[in-house]
């Protein structure tokens, strides 16, 4: 499923405009266009402010059913090369996350992209 037909089905359903979107999330009319169109992905605090403009648990940006989906559950494939530690982490990671409530996952998630954003712009100063 493409998260612009995702997009454009919830917004219709809730008989909104992309002007409401547009007034409700702060983002231009034409991006949320080419969003809708396929033209453009949008990262995750963009979806965030979508998923609430419409009034809408961000999984249903992504999910049609009315129960939230299961826990993502990792699984390594035999031909990575991470290390045995490394791989031992990753499943105890998953098996953590899996643990959690919806909302700690998403603050979570939000911090970790913060903090890589951060990582990204100082790599790029110094370069």
């Amino acid at each position: 499923m493409i998260i612009g037909d995702r997009l454009r089905k919830l917004r219709e359903t809730k008989k909104l405009s992309q002007g409401d979107i547009e007034n409700r999330t702060g983002l231009l009319r034409c991006y949320i266009s080419r969003v809708e169109n396929g033209h453009t992905v949008p990262n995750i605090e963009t979806l965030q402010k979508l998923a609430g403009a419409l009034e809408v648990p961000l999984w249903k940006m992504f999910h049609e059913g009315e129960r939230s989906v299961r826990p993502l559950h990792l699984r390594l494939e035999d031909d990575r090369k991470e290390s045995r530690k490394d791989s031992k982490f990753i499943v105890a990671l998953s098996r953590q996350l899996a643990r959690m409530k919806h909302r700690d996952r998403n603050l979570l998630l939000h911090l970790a992209q913060k903090m890589a954003g951060q990582r990204y712009l100082k790599s790029v100063r110094k370069a």
